[in-house]
């Protein structure tokens, strides 16, 4: 056997076993729910005049396997690009922004991967749907994103003066964060509103923030996806709770089944997997716990899809 082939055999060996690990990324490989109890559901009492509606401002098409391990490729899933406005008596906020009416310029902060790997579609923005129903967005008390990617405050753009409701910690990801964050700066300057967690435990998260003080939206930090994440617990007169998930899952599958994103999803987006799997974990323990609290992944078409569109509500 020639030298030249004996490294061709090598070669070809070498790029079969990375494909084989690669492939294996992508496989079912589902996490064990955490077996803590964490008692009962926190008392909330959510005013009269307290509603919940969706802002659908486009869509991503991709493939269910890209969202968690177990995934199929052949599975077309749409990802969504949803705000979600929570209407109370004391303030509205809007949930992070959706896509902006700007989407092609902020494109180029996305990873090149994910923008071959994805088809976009841009829907109105979400500051066009609430002026086409006759809501002036300067009603706003705040904007506030599940974390500060791109598809999450891009939307600020589209708000100008309307206050943007960070934790310490991900302002400085926005500051230091580099490439993943570039969005977040290029938006500025905005208006900020620090807010900070109290210690006080909420369904085992043991730091949470009562917006209202009356339990009806309660933020509890959830780092991983990036270091100041959040989740939002959100009860309704009608005693409907939700939770807000942001991207520590992309779609409902990751906490039913549950699961991870695969690796190469995780090397694009995820700043600690580690702290993703233990807040993945826990959820869905909640989520066993407690079936009947709806899991709003941000990126979840079909959750989302199951919201009303404002100007209809949730009450």
């Amino acid at each position: 056997m020639t030298t030249f082939r004996k490294i061709a055999l090598a070669t070809v060996g070498v790029l079969a076993a990375a494909l084989a690990a690669l492939a294996w990324t992508f496989s079912a490989s589902d996490l064990v729910p955490d077996a803590t109890d964490y008692g009962p559901l926190p008392a909330a009492h959510p005013p009269a005049g307290m509603s919940l509606s969706a802002l659908p401002t486009g869509r991503i098409e991709s493939k269910a396997g890209f969202a968690f391990r177990g995934g199929s490729m052949s599975e077309e899933r749409d990802f969504a690009m949803t705000a979600v406005l929570v209407r109370h008596p004391r303030g509205d906020l809007m949930f992070d922004t959706g896509m902006s009416a700007h989407l092609d310029e902020h494109l180029s902060s996305v990873p090149w991967l994910m923008r071959k790997l994805s088809v976009r579609h841009l829907d109105k923005p979400a500051a066009a749907v609430l002026k086409d129903n006759g809501y002036d967005p300067k009603q706003l008390a705040g904007i506030v994103p599940t974390h500060a990617h791109w598809d999450h405050v891009g939307g600020i753009a589209d708000l100008p003066g309307i206050p943007v409701w960070l934790n310490a910690v991900e302002q400085h990801f926005i500051a230091e964060g580099g490439f993943p964050t570039e969005l977040a700066r290029r938006v500025q300057p905005f208006p900020v509103r620090s807010y900070a967690f109290d210690d006080k435990p909420y369904l085992g998260f043991p730091r949470s923030l009562d917006l209202w003080g009356d339990g009806s939206i309660v933020l509890v930090p959830a780092p991983g996806h990036t270091p100041g994440s959040i989740l939002a617990f959100v009860t309704l007169p009608s005693g409907a709770r939700y939770v807000l998930l942001g991207d520590l899952v992309w779609q409902t599958d990751g906490i039913t089944r549950p699961a991870e994103r695969p690796w190469l999803s995780r090397s694009m987006v995820d700043e600690d997997a580690d702290a993703v799997r233990r807040a993945i974990t826990h959820v869905a323990a909640l989520h066993r716990r407690f079936p009947d609290l709806v899991l709003l992944p941000a990126h979840d078409a079909r959750a989302m899809g199951k919201l009303p569109v404002f100007p209809e509500q949730a009450r």
